[in-house]
């Protein structure tokens, strides 16, 4: 969540420092490393279990044997997060993309419209 936020909602941890509270700019932050207890860094290591009931419910969090409903609900949940942290357009900006997509769409059609209407003529003079 967003410094923004989190002040909207009563938490003054931000202005209690002295600090100004940082907008979001739509960016993504830096990558992170995959865990903690990796000291290589490295995002393709993968820390293995080291027994069977370790290994069982290893899979059961990454979603091997779990209820089917708990994974959907879990889903759900995921994407509401991640629809939280979206930076939305707003009016202004929805208008101006609209207009460049629709814009551009009628471009493209006029411009395959073209091309189809004197490959016809092509072919029927080639042809006739």
């Amino acid at each position: 969540m967003s410094d923004e936020r989190d002040n909207r909602h009563g938490s003054h941890a931000a202005e209690d420092e002295g600090t100004a509270v940082a907008r979001p700019s739509g960016k993504r932050s830096a990558r992170r490393t995959r865990g903690a207890s990796s000291d290589t860094g490295s995002i393709a290591t993968l820390d293995r279990p080291s027994s069977r009931r370790a290994a069982k419910t290893d899979r059961a969090e990454r979603g091997g044997t779990v209820n089917p409903f708990k994974r959907l609900i879990k889903f759900l949940r995921e994407v509401v997060a991640e629809l939280r942290k979206v930076i939305w357009p707003n009016r202004k900006q929805m208008v101006t993309y609209t207009t460049v997509v629709l814009v551009f769409v009628v471009f493209m059609v006029a411009f395959i419209s073209g091309l189809d209407v004197a490959f016809i003529k092509g072919v029927n003079w080639l042809f006739g």
